[in-house]
């Protein structure tokens, strides 16, 4: 078998993109991934309904072409989530009122001034604005980025904001049949072409010169060499910055600092499925007489799961679990029956209903530790202070021989986001042929 034109390292939505934008150019591409599946950080279980679960990535964050063009070329439905949106104020669950303030802050950030982290924006952009609001816009940016404040960049959040602007962000969407329905779609491209994919190969090194490079992995027969003129290396940012794969020689110095300047945002989820959907009938004090039958998210003041969700507008017996940051550090590593635990324990005291009555109703727990996943070690990307040229730098290639894609390194402003994947592999199929 004659070596491949390229090589593509990692499975993930934006390899399996690429390989497929390549193999219909005509190249000759091998895919080489660490897990025993593809899909990478989307991750869909089925439960015992045969209901998809999402262990990875859930949502479509508003209308982005990359996303949807799929959707409607396979003829795959996608359903806009709805529902009521309560919070955790004063101790009580009610209707939120806060997101216009929380809006209205955010409003503030401005990328024509010196970057700064959206914790020193915090701290003096609004010195009327309740400290109420504050904190939910803080709950916000960590939450929904997965962010440290004290690190993530105002010019970044602004430039998502922008973007997001652009598709409609502020709606989101899932796929009803899952989101490894979309993998599905790329699997079955690539068998129509041929494309090999060798699972269960995790690559530690690449020899590379200028046009030529050696792929060293393993996999359960032992060490493997993999020859190419060029690779695309798509595998999560952390394990770039872990030194998960070495490459000799090293990675030039301006890739270096990019790494430094993107950091891996942190986050544990937990599914609980139930026997019924024991909240329809609650009806919280504070909430003038409604109930929670159309609930859709909720938003805790809990410091381990401060963000839950339903399946709305499905009303399934399905309620999943956020914990962002440091949320996701105290439980990292614990294991799932921890993990879920804690999740019981925690939805039982926002809800106010006794936990042996919520005990009686779990039927199943779904969750995956990302951090300590080996072949992620971590959720999605954002940008630190300073560092806005970093996705740039990181995706550049170097010397028409190594070329990098990946959400971390997509530059059109939606870092951290499946659409910015695959955004990111249309970059680099063009890079990888010029003119085409």
């Amino acid at each position: 078998m004659p070596d491949p034109d390229i090589i593509v390292v990692g499975a993930g939505v934006a390899g399996l993109s690429a390989a497929v934008d390549l193999a219909r150019a005509g190249l000759r591409v091998e895919i080489i991934e660490a897990r025993n599946r593809i899909g990478g950080r989307i991750f869909t279980v089925r439960d015992s309904e045969n209901c998809p679960i999402e262990l990875g990535a859930e949502f479509i964050h508003g209308r982005p072409p990359e996303i949807w063009n799929l959707l409607r070329e396979n003829n795959i439905e996608a359903a806009e989530v709805e529902g009521d949106t309560w919070c955790e104020q004063r101790g009580q669950l009610q209707p939120c009122d806060f997101f216009d303030e929380v809006e209205d802050i955010l409003a503030k950030m401005d990328d024509s001034r010196p970057d700064q982290s959206f914790l020193d924006f915090l701290s003096s952009c609004c010195p009327n604005a309740r400290e109420e609001a504050k904190q939910r816009a803080l709950g916000y940016v960590t939450g929904f980025n997965a962010a440290d404040p004290a690190d993530v960049s105002v010019h970044w959040l602004v430039q998502s904001q922008r973007e997001e602007e652009k598709i409609d962000g502020e709606r989101a969407f899932r796929i009803k049949s899952g989101y490894d329905t979309l993998i599905g779609i790329f699997r079955a491209q690539l068998a129509q072409m041929n494309v090999p994919v060798h699972l269960h190969t995790a690559v530690h090194k690449i020899r590379w010169r200028t046009g030529h490079i050696h792929v060293i992995a393993h996999n359960a027969e032992g060490a493997v060499t993999f020859t190419a003129p060029r690779v695309l290396i798509t595998v999560p940012l952390a394990i770039l910055q872990a030194g998960a794969i070495h490459f000799a020689p090293d990675l030039p110095p301006d890739k270096q600092r990019a790494l430094a300047q993107i950091a891996m945002g942190k986050v544990i989820r937990v599914t609980l499925r139930f026997r019924e959907r024991f909240w329809d009938t609650l009806r919280p004090p504070a909430g003038g007489g409604k109930s929670l039958a159309d609930l859709s998210f909720l938003l805790s003041q809990h410091d381990v799961f401060p963000t839950w969700w339903t399946t709305m507008p499905e009303k399934l017996p399905i309620i999943t679990g956020w914990a962002p940051f440091r949320d996701a550090d105290t439980l990292s590593g614990m294991g799932e029956p921890y993990i879920a635990d804690r999740a019981i324990e925690v939805l039982s005291e926002v809800l106010d209903v006794h936990r042996d009555y919520v005990d009686v109703l779990v039927a199943a727990a779904f969750t995956h530790d990302w951090q300590v996943d080996p072949f992620a070690r971590g959720a999605y990307s954002y940008v630190k202070v300073g560092g806005m040229n970093a996705p740039q730098v990181l995706g550049a290639p170097v010397e028409n021989t190594l070329f990098f894609a990946g959400e971390a390194t997509d530059v059109s402003g939606n870092t951290g986001t499946v659409h910015g994947a695959i955004a990111s592999a249309k970059r680099a199929v063009e890079e990888l042929m010029p003119g085409k």
